[in-house]
């Protein structure tokens, strides 16, 4: 589905991201962890071309990303940043109708076929009953929801999410990332996330990247990626890791920050 090769991303003269590559399967959810500064929204940023890389290539279902316009890009990939922003008086519904804007001619205004999808995507994310509310009105949780029916009225192979949980009490992290978890195992959407939180990336994820210094140090299953030599080697934290019952996802608990 993904296929990073060989990214490198440079601000100014100095090199963020460095000989990066990925490959991503369809159906997957990922998650990208790392210390702050190490390049993971960078590397968001990339794949869906908000910003230029100097050399590399990323290719979605096959097809280089370069050589797609933005509304062909934007028929296969959603990006969802950390504080996403609109106008004031624009309606959930107006919102989530933006949505299907690839996929209409300049002139072209939404249908019946259209209003359809808008009315899926606001039920895929109990978001009905907000449908005339003002976004501005709206709790954290319910506008992170919002952006996700949007997003899913978009109809994307791929949704990239930039720390979707920051800002958001422990009920609603979990609420959205629940959200997520729905639409990988119902529609099949390939999901990459940024995420800081451990144990959410290891209980919501198929497989970890860990980044540190603009560099991959490793990808995998959770369960081969939480180690307590690895955090420590990337977060400079002692950690103990656990396991529930009947679980394969690690449980991690910070014991201290290293010596």
């Amino acid at each position: 589905m993904l296929s990073v090769h060989a990214l490198n991303i440079h601000y100014g003269k100095k090199r963020i991201v460095k000989d990066f590559s990925l490959d991503i399967h369809e159906g997957e959810i990922v998650s990208i962890i790392g210390p702050n500064g190490s390049g993971k929204s960078t590397i968001l940023k990339a794949i869906s071309r908000l910003i230029p890389c100097q050399s590399g290539s990323v290719r979605i279902a096959g097809q280089a990303v370069d050589s797609m316009s933005i509304k062909q890009l934007s028929r296969v990939l959603c990006m969802l940043s950390q504080s996403n922003s609109c106008p004031s008086d624009v309606t959930v519904e107006e919102l989530v109708g933006y949505g299907r804007v690839p996929h209409k001619k300049w002139y072209e205004r939404l249908d019946a076929a259209d209003e359809a999808i808008v009315d899926w995507a606001l039920q895929q994310t109990g978001m009905e009953s907000y449908r005339s509310r003002y976004l501005a009105s709206l709790s954290g949780g319910e506008a992170q929801r919002a952006w996700i029916a949007m997003a899913l009225a978009q109809q994307p192979k791929l949704l990239l999410l930039d720390e979707p949980t920051t800002y958001l009490d422990i009920a609603h992290q979990l609420d959205v990332l629940e959200l997520v978890a729905k639409l990988n195992r119902e529609w099949k959407l390939t999901v990459v996330m940024v995420l800081h939180d451990l144990n959410h990336a290891s209980a919501y994820s198929d497989k970890i990247c860990v980044i540190k210094d603009g560099e991959l140090r490793v990808f995998g299953k959770p369960q081969d990626v939480f180690t307590t030599e690895l955090i420590l080697s990337v977060y400079g934290v002692d950690t103990d890791i656990q396991y529930a019952p009947d679980s394969t996802s690690p449980r991690i608990h910070v014991l201290k920050k290293a010596q």
